[in-house]
């Protein structure tokens, strides 16, 4: 007979190891990959809110790339372990930053702890010898690079000599508290699978990375969110988030297909989130009509004034309960790429021509 203690032990194995295989299976979803990449725009913008609670500033002007992985699942009883996936996007030797590719964090931990945690991690690599270790392949946190628990708002300046010496800054987000946090043991690795399906590529580089032939929306939406809070309230310039002989593969459709398709998938975002709303939310919360209609053309200001909603209830913590939803950071983050391509389609209120 196994003891009380034993089967919950291995409960938790199973529970984390079912998790991993639906993520295995989830690697060659198009779909999931670019799930990820939105989850992760919502995460950084969401930890940024805060003033007081954030990732300060002068850390990620000097960062090299940010990882970051959201809902990371943690779980055990004696035993713990956690395993998420998640996308790294990184600068260049001209300090461009790149589109993002596809990792997964895996771990393991021992102390009292019991059932199952979910979190938001992002990593800050401040030295260019860490990022050098990711792109080289799989590394342990705190063994292969030094890692900290990354201080937080105004606490730059008062960090201690370890945090500052760390090669890889922490940190974690649950239940709305947002804090450095240890991770030392955990494994992170690039899931070139994932990352392959999300560019649609059969082409790598001599390492097994896949070559981009085509940049998704959500991989650019990425890249200006992270150089827009890494230029900050400081007056520096973002830096360029894609390279210029990319420029032309930014998509394979006409802007208005490209606009539609967007449409179509917030439409469908928006109906999926109204489910799990009151009347009064479900009103708030609305689209334009037009948004929900086939090759409907919802005016671009009233486009802007339903993102005002969704932004100001993103940045409250009194609505956590929602803002913290996959459905709602879904709808949220297709609002704005869909109004990025309405604004890229609109045609300019002109007067007439000189003569």
């Amino acid at each position: 007979m196994l003891g009380s203690s034993t089967r919950t032990l291995l409960l938790t194995v199973t529970v984390l190891t079912a998790t991993h295989s639906v993520g295995a299976k989830r690697s060659v979803a198009g779909p999931v990959e670019e799930g990820i990449v939105n989850s992760a725009t919502a995460v950084l913008n969401e930890t940024m809110v805060a003033p007081a609670n954030r990732i300060p500033q002068t850390l990620l002007q000097g960062a090299h790339g940010v990882a970051i992985f959201p809902q990371v699942v943690k779980g055990g009883f004696i035993v713990g372990a956690r395993h998420g996936r998640g996308v790294a996007i990184i600068r260049d030797a001209t300090g461009a930053w790149q589109p993002p590719v596809f990792v997964t964090l895996t771990g393991g931990s021992v102390g009292w702890q019991a059932g199952l945690q979910s979190s938001d991690i992002i990593l800050v690599f401040k030295t260019r010898k860490s990022v050098d270790r990711f792109l080289n392949g799989k590394f342990t946190l705190g063994a292969d690079v030094s890692v900290a628990a990354g201080p937080v708002g105004r606490q730059a300046a008062a960090a201690t000599d370890a945090r500052l010496q760390a090669e890889i800054l922490s940190y974690a987000r649950s239940r709305g508290l947002f804090a450095g946090a240890a991770i030392d043991g955990s494994s992170i690795q690039a899931d070139n699978l994932a990352s392959a399906q999300y560019y649609q590529t059969n082409s790598v580089t001599a390492d097994g990375r896949p070559v981009p032939t085509l940049i998704p929306h959500s991989a650019i939406l990425l890249q200006e969110t992270v150089a827009r809070h890494v230029a900050g309230a400081t007056g520096v310039q973002p830096l360029a988030v894609v390279p210029l002989e990319q420029a032309a593969v930014v998509s394979s459709l006409p802007a208005a297909d490209t606009t539609e398709a967007t449409r179509a998938r917030l439409a469908a975002a928006s109906n999926h989130l109204a489910n799990s709303l009151d009347a009064k939310w479900k009103a708030y919360l609305a689209l334009p009509a037009e948004t929900y209609q086939p090759a409907g053309q919802p005016r671009v200001e009233d486009v802007r004034a339903a993102l005002a909603h969704y932004d100001t209830v993103a940045g409250q913590q009194q609505y956590l309960n929602l803002n913290q939803r996959d459905e709602f950071r879904s709808t949220h983050q297709l609002l704005r790429g869909y109004l990025q391509s309405v604004n890229a389609t609109a045609v300019l209120q002109l007067p007439p021509p000189p003569r």
